[in-house]
């Protein structure tokens, strides 16, 4: 049990079903958060027995009265979505209508917050909301969540839909440093967004046209070669300004077990030295499974190396030959 100035955040009880329902009966509340209205107490009877019943799924309880108001959990499931070490967890939470606009769900997250890394030993809370979903995005923003990456067409199977996922992340550094206050303007690294999914070739064409990638690619048979890499990369991450536009770019594949190849990774000139190549890396790393080995191929004399550098990573091959171009290698040692 878990206590902050006005809740107690206690385990889930079958007593509870016809509270639950109250809340949980809302259009206004499950849809936003990915899972249908319930539509009878033996529903939400069944979800507490099944769904709010992990180990660190808790009931929001007015200390007035001892009801539930809603719920909030940390999921532990390593190597599952978000969450790919053992010190990792994924944050989890809603609020019955009636008790919007209190401060009773920033106040119930920041109790989990210090509960994740005080008493778990954890180092990462990642924590998503949907489109359209401003109240969970404000909450998260409050309690010092950082914006990661942006995933377009998402699935959502309680509702049957696809939808844009906004992940954020908050660590124990940040969590230490911020001692909980609202997350600081950044400047434009919060003004720029990270989406995952496949580039149209023609937009990747015209955005190396604003960086130095483009004229180190051989001229011959350029945009055939462009529409190839772009189909057949398992990982397209674009960062976008607020019009949409792209600034930077990180193509790569995974086999999946042990390593993390980057094969293209660019910025427009007018937002180098911003920390957007960093920022790419670090979403590609994640996404691909967060303990992969890393091997970046630059096109030979690219103006990259000390970027690369500058992340630890060094040569492991000079230069090799693919399809006529000179690629050097580096690797994380």
């Amino acid at each position: 049990m878990l206590e902050t100035e006005r809740l107690i955040l206690r385990r889930w009880q079958e007593s509870d079903a016809e509270t639950l329902f109250e809340y949980a009966r809302d259009p206004d509340v499950g849809p936003a958060a990915g899972w249908p209205a319930h539509q009878n107490v033996e529903e939400s009877l069944y979800v507490i027995r099944n769904v709010l019943s992990g180990p660190e799924a808790y009931a929001l309880c007015l200390k007035e009265n001892g009801r539930p108001v809603g719920t909030i959990e940390l999921m532990l499931n390593e190597g599952a979505g978000k969450i790919p070490h053992k010190d990792e967890c994924e944050l989890g939470f809603w609020l019955g209508k009636p008790y919007w606009g209190q401060g009773l769900m920033p106040e119930a997250v920041r109790a989990m917050l210090r509960h994740a890394f005080e008493d778990l030993g954890m180092e990462k809370v990642w924590c998503a909301w949907y489109d359209g979903n401003r109240k969970s995005r404000r909450v998260q923003e409050k309690c010092g969540f950082r914006y990661q990456w942006t995933v377009d067409e998402v699935d959502v199977p309680l509702m049957h839909e696809k939808r844009t996922d906004h992940v954020n992340l908050l660590t124990r550094e940040q969590w230490i440093r911020d001692a909980g206050s609202p997350c600081p303007e950044t400047g434009a690294e919060e003004r720029l967004s990270i989406h995952l999914g496949k580039l149209d070739p023609e937009e990747y064409i015209g955005f190396l046209k604003t960086t130095n990638l483009g004229s180190q690619y051989p001229q011959e048979r350029f945009e055939q070669r462009i529409k190839t890499l772009v189909n057949n990369v398992s990982i397209s991450l674009s960062a976008r300004d607020q019009s949409g536009r792209i600034v930077g770019i990180l193509l790569g594949l995974t086999d999946f077990a042990y390593w993390l190849y980057v094969t293209d990774l660019g910025v427009s000139r007018d937002h180098e030295g911003q920390g957007i190549g960093r920022r790419l890396m670090r979403a590609a790393h994640l996404i691909a499974g967060g303990e992969k080995d890393i091997a970046v191929y630059l096109i030979a004399n690219s103006d990259a190396v000390p970027f690369y550098e500058k992340l630890g990573m060094k040569k492991s091959v000079d230069v090799m030959e693919y399809d006529h171009i000179e690629w050097t290698s580096f690797t994380v040692e």
